[in-house]
């Protein structure tokens, strides 16, 4: 259609400045052509728009400068036919401006000539429709969207009738579009939502234009489907007029499988319990829920006893059906809250919420120990049970349960059907020793171990006798560590033989030193019980002193602490007359401290007895002390042992020492420990101090404290 005026008709003639200023003044783009269709002039407005000036396209063919890569060739072909047969026509068109931007243009055309009094050509009137193309183009791939789409699409007006639905609505819920036109789409309902979950709903719509959320919804066969839905609010220029637009996908598969892969993730496929991973998750909850209410939540490990037996004896079918019902068991003795795991092949672990535990712990034994009939078989069964409680083992699910495997342990070798808690106390005792234990094995790797030596002297004449081999930890961090803060930790444990090795192999080693500067020293050296009684013990030291052949043997006292158990008294006395047949001495250290002294001094093949230097150093004040140390002494002598003391400090300790018989002593009142480059300068300042006093004749007045006579 066109509104041009019909060229047959006669109107009266107009100035064509007037004519001119109407072609300047409208917004459409005005082109006239000559009969060879090629530009003779252009308005204003089609210079503004497309950028291209009259002088620069003029005699060219409008295809020549506005056509491009988009253009239809089609309608390109019907343009030039027309304009070949001098036709007027009409036809929408992609062209281009002089900068490449494309736009669409409603191009009117008619050709002049000699019924207009003017030389043939064309006039072309374009309009600018790039905004209609626009609409028309995103109204059809909304339309290929809405029918297209595999999520389903409803539409309803304000009132929440709908008003239309694509296919994938009918195919999702089985209804038409005709059954549904007009009506609510509450016909979806499943029922399985609540009225407040709906108004909660709607209120986020009234309050955002928007919701997003799952729905279970019913299809026209009555079957339960579940969808993600969206839901919007689309508003209108006219005043209350809006829609709401909704689409959504049916996520039923999509949930079975969820479904299905949750419960092959957190479920036991025999039992139906929840399996580990699920167990600890609902752990993490109950600490969190007891942290609430101030209560104590019971960790159970139930391990069933001698259930592979059942395997065995009776095949893995009637063993799983043993697990099964065990399982169900276990589960109707617990109370709503509470949770059973089956986290292994007869490992059960279960959090339990009591105000009597101890109770519940007996009736959980109880209910697994009676006899279970499967078929014509009866199968009975006991259980170990361990058991942690939080927040006193206040630590993470893993942890807890670990601990609660721990006490099951404990639990199976007080026997079966018994139950043990677990005591955070006495495992922070055991890490605290594990990792002493690392940290100390780490240390002989890096020989930070050094041996002071704390000389030993003769009453009668002064004379330095021997020097004990005591050990030191010269730590990185903290420094110089005495052994009572490291030795309890190695006693009978994996390092006890190779630290007690390192000590010999170092006494020795430092013997053999001394050897060369001219100076034969004694050494004592404390031999631990799992040392000594160590099959390798004797043979291992037998090697070491052939390797020294200048270390003489009888200048070696191994000390054997009498508080020590020595649970084969009869092996260590043929080990002990072996090292004293290699000419070793032996002396039993600490005399008194234990609650074996007569036994170990009757038995074993001693040399020397060493009163324990806690008697010693209270025997001035202390009656009940002083009446030991007499007592030792009188033993020793009655058994023709020489006594040596320890923690003499002071020539009162010496003199009252030397008064009751025992005439070797040993303490700070004559040295502290010393390290072993030190010795040599002492013990020869000693004898210098020694010889001065024997010559002034001034021996009974020799004074002990602090290291001088």
């Amino acid at each position: 259609m066109s509104n041009a005026p019909d060229s047959n008709q006669t109107s009266p003639d107009l100035d064509p400045k007037r004519l001119a200023l109407v072609a300047s003044a409208t917004r459409n783009m005005v082109l006239i052509l000559d009969a060879a269709g090629r530009i003779e002039w252009v308005n204003s407005a089609f210079e503004r728009y497309t950028g291209y000036s009259v002088a620069n396209i003029l005699g060219k063919q409008p295809s020549e400068v506005l056509h491009g890569p988009d253009t239809d060739p089609d309608t390109v072909r019907r343009i030039h036919q027309h304009l070949f047969r001098g036709e007027v026509f009409e036809e929408d068109l992609l062209n281009y401006k002089a900068d490449g931007t494309p736009y669409w243009v409603h191009t009117y055309c008619m050709p002049i000539g000699e019924n207009e009094g003017v030389e043939p050509g064309f006039v072309v009137v374009q309009t600018n429709i790039s905004d209609r193309k626009n609409s028309e183009r995103g109204l059809r791939i909304a339309a290929s969207v809405f029918d297209r789409s595999h999520e389903a699409i409803v539409i309803t007006d304000h009132f929440n009738r709908i008003i239309d639905v694509n296919p994938a609505f009918s195919r999702i819920t089985g209804y038409s579009r005709p059954e549904v036109l007009g009506l609510n789409p509450s016909i979806l309902s499943s029922g399985r939502h609540s009225r407040e979950y709906y108004q909660s709903m709607w209120t986020s719509i009234e309050r955002t234009d928007h919701w997003r959320g799952e729905i279970w919804n019913r299809r026209k066969s009555g079957e339960e489907y579940a969808e993600l839905l969206s839901i919007s609010r689309v508003h209108l220029e006219e005043p209350g007029r809006f829609y709401h637009v909704a689409a959504f996908s049916d996520i039923t598969a999509l949930k079975n499988h969820a479904k299905e892969l949750d419960r092959a993730a957190n479920y036991d496929d025999l039992t139906g319990l929840p399996n580990r991973q699920l167990l600890e998750e609902r752990l993490r909850s109950a600490r969190a829920h007891a942290d609430r209410q101030k209560r104590v939540l019971s960790i159970c490990y139930l391990d069933l006893d001698g259930f592979k037996a059942i395997n065995d004896q009776l095949g893995h079918d009637i063993g799983d059906l043993a697990l099964r019902a065990t399982a169900e068991r276990l589960t109707r003795a617990l109370r709503s809250g509470d949770t059973i795991a089956r986290i292994g092949g007869d490992e059960f672990v279960l959090l339990l919420q009591s105000d009597s535990p101890e109770a519940v712990y007996s009736r959980i034994l109880a209910n697994v120990s009676e006899p279970l009939q499967i078929g014509d078989q009866t199968v009975n069964l006991t259980a170990s049970l361990g058991v942690t409680l939080y927040p006193e083992d206040d630590t993470d699910a893993e942890g807890l349960i670990r601990h609660a495997d721990q006490a099951m342990y404990a639990a199976k070798e007080k026997g079966r059907n018994q139950f043990h808690i677990f005591d955070p106390g006495l495992d922070a005792h055991r890490r605290q020793r594990r990792d002493q234990l690392m940290q100390i094995s780490q240390a002989l790797e890096n020989e930070e171990f050094e041996l002071y030596f704390q000389p030993q002297v003769r009453m009668v004449d002064c004379q330095v006798i021997a020097f004990e081999a005591l050990i030191r930890w010269n730590h990185p961090d903290k420094g110089l560590i005495g052994p009572v803060e490291f030795l309890p930790a190695v006693a009978n444990s994996h390092l006890e033989i190779p630290l007690g090795q390192w000590v010999l192999k170092e006494a020795i080693h430092q013997m053999n030193l001394w050897h060369e500067a001219d100076e034969s020293l004694a050494v004592s050296i404390n031999i631990s019980a799992p040392h000594l009684m160590d099959r390798s013990f004797a043979d291992y030291l037998e090697s070491y002193l052939h390797s020294h052949p200048d270390v003489r043997p009888g200048q070696i006292t191994l000390e054997v602490l009498e508080s020590t158990a020595l649970e084969d008294t009869k092996r260590a006395s043929n080990v002990l007359a072996r090292c004293q047949s290699l000419g070793l001495q032996v002396a039993l250290d600490d005399f008194g401290t234990g609650f074996s002294s007569l036994t170990y001094l009757r038995t074993l093949p001693v040399d020397v007895i060493k009163i324990d230097q806690s008697f010693v150093r209270n025997m001035l004040t202390d009656a009940s002390d002083r009446a030991i140390v007499e007592s030792v002494i009188f033993l020793a002598q009655r058994f023709d042992h020489p006594v040596l003391a320890e923690g003499v400090e002071t020539m009162e300790h010496a003199r009252a020492l030397r008064d009751m018989g025992c005439n070797l002593i040993q303490g700070y009142g004559i040295a502290r420990p010393m390290p072993a480059k030190a010795l040599l300068p002492w013990l020869a300042q000693w004898r210098d101090q020694v010889s001065r006093h024997q010559s002034l004749g001034k021996h009974e007045q020799t004074s002990v404290q602090g290291g001088g006579i």
